[in-house]
């Protein structure tokens, strides 16, 4: 390994590791010489090497979010399988941090290295279509665009998300819903097989039939267990045009018989009709409104008829007719598009839903607003789906674990200035919580049987940090067992972490409290806790907790702390001491439950 501690000029930004550990996952500050830049490009057949002193090197470190575009060493526009293991086993030999990307759309900064080598996909965007067989092989660079215009003319189609940017890879590694769902099941249902490059550098294929435990492991944690080059989907018919619409609505007019109809489709549903319930503020709307994406998969006679409800409502804009399906993942892109600085968190509902319950959200939501500064097209979308195609599937059957009776919510903060990255993300970890609090009151005091069953989330939707053994549940110690077999020492380390059978054999550990409800005071020194500004629908603006002991109060990642004593800024994942006594204000307005009751903040 040729390390620069000489006068020698290394490539400027390349970083490699110091030692190579069973992780290569904290990059040290030691530098990579130029020559061995060129011993790179010497290995390689017809891939293109970026550095940061080259042309098109800015462009090629752009991600779906700025919070998570870092400054690669090297960026390798791969053309084979071939040149992607050579790349792993480049960075194996010389100690360097990798990471691999497609449509570059993660949010929790799995596809970007600082300072290290991105192996991006972008380059390998090929389908080919067999009409005989209805397969489709799709390279791994491909985003869904692709696939849909290929598949298209031949009557065909797959499941794939519901924005036509996302890549391929990202989505199908980890289980993949879409529009198609309800008829189809997710991603992972359609695929048939995988061409995957290990982390020794052997290319392989894996299906139900060759590397079974592979392919297993690939349907739904794929992204820890190789660089995917190839996957072949069974697509299906889906050869007449679908109906569609969008429907804006201002929530203080008909707030509730919105929520009524999510909730009566969530019953009635066959599988071939969806829709998606966004809860943000439209530009021409002072505050948070409501805007419904609806699918149905036939003519628009019965489409109307279903939907009637929804459009006889008065709203602010409606847009809804007959399209090709090949446009459908396309139709929330303008609400997506790349740039500006976001996130994801992942959540999940049950239905019905309450009104009040999405009344708070909207006002958590105008909350929001006043607190961060341009952060407008913040998001909370609740998906409602038919989910008997994919609960038909036992949860062992693939790695994804996240099937059940439940609907998928994505959270999405959108901000300008980095100052505010972690409130952001804080906020996201807040109203996933709110979610789960509104699940467990309604199992613990209602006895809601809907709410009496394993419910997760779904991995693709969280961009920062969700615990895999909340993501996969039981499937986690096998997922431990296969890796160590065919990855042992973790290089495919940048979305899950699976530890030793050892660690994987324990119990389970409770998801992590939300960061901003984690004031923690002892016994002895609580004297008092109390919600500040209760209202009848539940709001909470602040949580006062009083204590009488110099050393009671410790706050972990809030965002803005006013307190009566002296108390420093609290950096993300930090614990702070407050000293003296006195009050300690957490402005928080995610502390308390749907119900007025406080979130398990006080220890």
């Amino acid at each position: 390994m040729a390390i620069s501690n000489d006068s020698r000029t290394p490539a400027e930004g390349i970083i490699i590791k110091e030692s190579k550990r069973s992780s290569l996952v904290e990059d040290s500050k030691a530098q990579i010489d130029a020559s061995v830049v060129q011993e790179l490009k010497d290995k390689l057949r017809g891939s293109t090497v970026l550095t940061p002193a080259s042309q098109g090197y800015a462009e090629s470190i752009k991600r779906w979010s700025d919070a998570v575009e870092k400054r690669a060493g090297i960026v390798v526009y791969v053309a084979s399988a071939e040149d992607i293991s050579t790349c792993i086993l480049f960075c194996r030999q010389h100690s360097i941090d990798f990471a691999v990307c497609g449509g570059k759309h993660s949010s929790s900064g799995a596809s970007s290295s600082e300072g290290g080598l991105v192996i991006d996909l972008g380059l390998m965007r090929g389908v080919k279509v067999d009409p005989q067989t209805k397969t489709l092989r799709v390279q791994g660079g491909c985003i869904w665009k692709d696939v849909d215009e290929a598949a298209a003319p031949y009557g065909l189609a797959m499941v794939g998300g519901t924005v036509n940017h996302t890549g391929v890879g990202g989505l199908t590694l980890g289980g993949g819903y879409g529009w198609l769902s309800g008829r189809h099941g997710l991603t992972v249902d359609c695929l048939l097989e995988v061409e995957i490059i290990l982390a020794d550098g052997s290319i392989k294929r894996a299906s139900k039939t060759q590397y079974a435990d592979l392919f297993w492991a690939v349907c739904g944690a794929g992204h820890s267990f190789g660089a995917v080059s190839e996957f072949v989907f069974q697509a299906h018919d889906q050869a007449h045009d679908i109906w569609a619409g969008q429907i804006v609505f201002d929530p203080a007019q008909n707030l509730g018989a919105i929520v009524a109809f999510a909730n009566h489709l969530a019953v009635v549903t066959n599988g071939d009709s969806g829709m998606a319930m966004a809860l943000g503020p439209p530009p021409f709307l002072p505050g948070p409104g409501i805007v419904t994406t609806l699918f149905y998969n036939g003519p628009s006679s019965e489409a109307e008829e279903l939907f009637k409800p929804l459009l006889d409502l008065p709203a602010i804009k409606k847009e809804y007719g007959m399209r090709p399906y090949a446009t459908m993942n396309s139709i929330l892109n303008f609400a997506v598009e790349y740039g500006g600085r976001k996130c994801t968190k992942g959540a999940s509902a049950i239905t019905p839903l309450s009104p009040l319950f999405v009344e708070n959200l909207l006002q958590d939501l105008a909350l929001f607003h006043q607190k961060v500064p341009h952060c407008r097209r913040t998001m909370i979308n609740i998906e409602i789906f038919s989910p008997e195609k994919w609960c038909s599937v036992p949860r062992d059957a693939t790695s994804f674990f996240n099937r059940g009776r439940y609907q998928n919510v994505v959270i999405g903060p959108y901000w300008e200035d980095a100052q505010y990255d972690a409130v952001c993300r804080g906020w996201a970890r807040n109203i996933a919580q709110k979610f789960r609090t509104e699940i467990d009151w309604r199992r613990e005091f209602f006895a809601d049987q809907t709410a009496n069953q394993d419910i997760r989330e779904y991995g693709n939707y969280d961009g920062i940090g969700a615990n895999s053994h909340v993501i996969f549940g039981s499937n986690y110690t096998r997922l431990v067992e296969i890796k160590a077999r065919y990855d042992p020492d973790d290089i495919f380390n940048k979305d899950y972490a699976f530890t030793t059978a050892a660690k994987a054999a324990a119990p389970a550990p409770t998801e992590p409290a939300p960061p901003f409800a984690a004031a923690q005071v002892p016994a002895r020194g609580l004297t008092h806790a109390t919600i500040d500004g209760a209202a009848p629908s539940n709001r909470a603006s602040a949580l006062s907790v009083g204590f009488d002991d110099p050393a009671a109060v410790f706050v972990d990642d809030a965002d803005e702390i006013a307190t009566t004593t002296e108390l420093q800024p609290v950096q993300n994942g930090a614990d702070q001491r407050v000293a003296g006594g006195g009050n300690v204000i957490l402005d928080v307005p995610m502390m308390e439950t749907t119900h007025g009751e406080m979130i398990d903040t006080i220890g």
